[in-house]
């Protein structure tokens, strides 16, 4: 495999307990350069838990996670540290802190993992915030003050701080309303083209996955079911994937998809 297509994230033989139970088992998925990875799957099928265990928040119970040809888990802290600035991460609820500007918010991964002075960091914050569709005055404001919307945007430009080479968000669109987070999608797809990142995805939102997902990975049986074209999995014979693509919601997402011009995406 070429360098271009070899995973940037291969995950091999999963396993997720809690206790007695088990979210994961043998589960196996890449992440691909250049691409958006959509991730769906049933209440419980362990999304987020999946998210944790990639970027190193949760340690599995079994199987390997390799980011970047390593594996997180069996590094010293020093080479840990490294590989973990080049990805960024977007949580569901922004998980900015609240006692901190939204300036602050995002130069914090700046001095602390960069060693940028304040005002270097400050002024690259600034920077980031305008790539994520952040007019100049949020960044004077804490995150109580701003939108829902606005308080995604923030949480994408803290995630972009440290220019990453993976994006990794969690359900980046609840909670929006449809035409803010039509706006998100399209900010996503523009970020993933002029920067060349990948994207790991957790969604529940079938107009997200039909505009800017390349692919789509379904969690099932405490597995990936399938990770294909949105077109291919659609297709997939499973009770969950049919009711899930081809049920009024799902309609209506491939129908507003099949009406609007898609934007050119990088091979």
């Amino acid at each position: 495999m070429s360098d271009e297509r070899k995973p940037l994230v291969e995950i091999r033989g999963l396993v997720n307990r809690f206790g007695k139970q088990t979210v994961h088992e043998n589960l196996d998925l890449d992440i691909l350069p250049g691409e958006i990875l959509g991730v769906v799957g049933g209440s419980g099928t362990g999304k987020s838990v999946l998210l944790r265990s990639i970027v190193g928040l949760r340690r599995p119970s079994g199987g390997s996670v390799r980011v970047f040809g390593e594996q997180l888990d069996k590094l010293d802290e020093q080479s840990r540290s490294k590989v973990e600035r080049r990805f960024g991460v977007l949580f569901q609820r922004g998980a900015l802190f609240s006692s901190l500007t939204v300036t602050e918010n995002v130069a914090l991964p700046l001095i602390e993992h960069a060693g940028l002075s304040r005002d270097d960091a400050e002024h690259l914050a600034g920077m980031k915030l305008a790539l994520a569709g952040l007019p100049p005055h949020a960044g004077d404001k804490f995150p109580s003050e701003l939108s829902g919307g606005m308080v995604k945007r923030a949480a994408l430009a803290r995630a972009l701080a440290l220019d990453p080479d993976i994006l990794f968000l969690d359900e980046p669109t609840a909670g929006l309303d449809p035409i803010g987070a039509a706006a998100f999608d399209q900010l996503i797809l523009t970020l993933r083209d002029a920067l060349g990142l990948s994207v790991f995805l957790v969604t529940h939102d079938l107009d997200t996955l039909y505009t800017i997902c390349d692919r789509v990975a379904v969690l099932a049986e405490k597995r990936v079911l399938v990770a294909d074209t949105l077109e291919r999995v659609a297709a997939t014979d499973n009770s969950w994937i049919q009711d899930y693509f081809h049920g009024p919601r799902g309609r209506a997402a491939a129908s507003a998809a099949s009406h609007t011009p898609q934007p050119e995406q990088s091979p």
